[in-house]
Parts: C-alpha cells; structure tokens; sequence
C-alpha cells in the first residue's frame, strides 16, 4: 500500500469517525466543532495535543490504538519516535507513573517500582552516591536504610568489611573505655557482635602454657593490663617457671637418692615435661623416669 492510498484511508476514516459523533451530537454537527477526544479512554494533554491524529492512529486505523505510553513508544517507529533510553533505570512503574506528558523531564520518581540495586544508580553520578566517611560494607544500601525514611538506618553488622575500630573510635561509635585492657588487637578478637560479652578470646601464642584449672583474669598474668606479659622471672619465659620458679620445692624433685642430688628451677623450667631420677651421681643409669607429672588443668598439680 503506498503512501496515497494510507492517505486516503486515514481521512476517510477520520470523517467517519467524524461523522457518527456528529450524527449522535446535533450541537456540535450545527456549531461544527472538531472532534473531542476527552470523550474517548484516551483524553489528549500535554504535548499529546500538538501531534496529528496519525502519529497514533497508524495507517487510518482507529480500533485497537494503544493507550498506554510504552505500548507506543515501543521503539518500533510505527507510532512514536521516542523510547525508554537503555540507561534508564530498570523499573517496572509504567511511564506516566512518573512522567507527564507536559514536561517530559520533570519526573516525580517513586522507588517501589525499581527492580536494580540501590549503587546501580547511586554511584555518584546519575545520583547521590554513597559519601566517602561512610562505614566499610559489602551490602547494598537497601540492607540498612529505607526510601521512605533514610535515617534511621537499621544497621546489619554481617556485611562489614572494615575493623570494628574503624568505626568504634568514639567519635562515629561508641569506642574502648578507659580501663579497658590495653590492646592492638581489634574489637572482634575478644568479641562478637550478637553478644558483646563475656568475651570469647582464645590463647593462640606458642608461648601459653593453656587454660588452668583454676580461671584467671587476664590481669593475673597481664598484671600491667595490657598485651604484654611482664614475667616475674623472666629468665625461663615462656615456660612455667617464668611465672612459678618461687613455687618450685626442691625437695620434692631428687635427681640422686644417695646421696641426695635435688633438680634446680632452670633444669625443670617447664614443668609438663619428663624428668628422671638416676642411681648414682654419673647420671648414667636411670632408676625411674617420670613424665607428665604436672598439668596446667590437673587439680593435683
């Protein structure tokens, strides 16, 4: 079909679309008046007004026409030369749910229909992105905050990246008191998040002997309340006697029977260990070996 015939086609259509309102309106048949489309499910506003009737009614046909913006501007070129640009965001709103037909630009944009991640568009350039002193966190914005409300944010732990010191200075966060033990470490070596206390801190130093019978505080042996250990004898460190060479009785630890050859703390610095208990002087014949005697979690110890 050329271009004459589709022509001709359209304006016969109009005039017959024409010509049954005029026949059902003797008013406007007398005045003449062009044809309203407010009477139609598709009343003409905005820039709608301005386009020929067949911008939309493609090739004279008046049954069928779309009334829905996308339906339209669909890319095809059959009825409008505009579409949704690729790099808008990706949203299931229809396109009046936002836009108006006067200023095309001037969207009111309502979140509930976005279906992309919050960073998708908030990188900073299409619009706001995340500040630079905000908190170290793998998750999207839409795990904290709300667009309803931004603030209050409902803060998840779980997706931190950074240090809990990081934010816990006492400035952004609450921070480390004043007497708390002094420290490198960061917050979550002692701590966990879904209970702050007690503390969940493990020795993993070679240099501990393991937990004792008895509990400790962690002044008992840190007895500056911090990271180091300043050991009363610090001579055998790291081994027990650092800490208990004045609880060692010599009597207790024979060496030789007859005559009587007692150990020194320095011989039996680490008292898990094996030690013997010779014939004679020479050292060269055992009489019985003991080993294991003490345990640091032994109650006989």
């Amino acid at each position: 079909m050329n271009t004459r015939c589709v022509s001709i086609r359209f304006l016969l259509g109009c005039c017959a679309l024409a010509g049954s309102l005029l026949w059902s309106d003797p008013a406007r048949a007398q005045s003449g008046a062009a044809f309203d489309h407010s009477t139609t499910r598709f009343p003409l506003t905005g820039s709608h007004r301005r386009e020929p009737c067949e911008s939309c009614h493609a090739e004279g046909l008046f049954a069928g026409t779309p009334d829905r913006c996308e339906l339209c501007h669909d890319g095809s070129g059959l009825r409008a030369q505009t579409e949704k640009t690729r790099d808008h965001v990706s949203s299931s709103n229809r396109c009046d749910d936002c836009h108006d037909t006067v200023i095309w630009s001037r969207a009111v944009f309502d979140h509930s229909g976005v279906e992309g991640r919050c960073a998708t568009c908030h990188d900073g350039m299409q619009a706001t992105g995340k500040p630079l002193d905000h908190i170290l966190t793998n998750g999207d914005c839409g795990s904290c905050h709300s667009t309803l409300a931004w603030t209050p944010a409902s803060f998840d732990h779980a997706n931190i990246t950074g240090t809990c010191a990081g934010c816990h200075d006492g400035v952004t966060a609450t921070g480390i008191d004043t007497g708390h033990f002094v420290t490198t470490s960061d917050c979550g070596a002692c701590h966990d998040t879904r209970r702050w206390s007690p503390s969940t801190f493990r020795h993993a130093s070679a240099g501990y002997s393991g937990d004792h019978r008895r509990a400790l505080d962690c002044t008992a042996c840190h007895t500056t309340n911090r990271d180091s250990v300043p050991w009363p004898s610090p001579g055998y460190a790291p081994d027990c006697a650092a800490c208990h060479a004045t609880d060692f009785k010599p009597d207790a630890h024979k060496k030789v029977d007859s005559p009587p050859i007692l150990y020194t703390v320095a011989e039996l610095k680490d008292c898990t260990g094996a030690c013997h208990e010779y014939t004679d002087s020479s050292f060269s014949t055992i009489r019985q070996t003991r080993s294991g005697e003490h345990r640091v979690s032994a109650a006989e110890f």
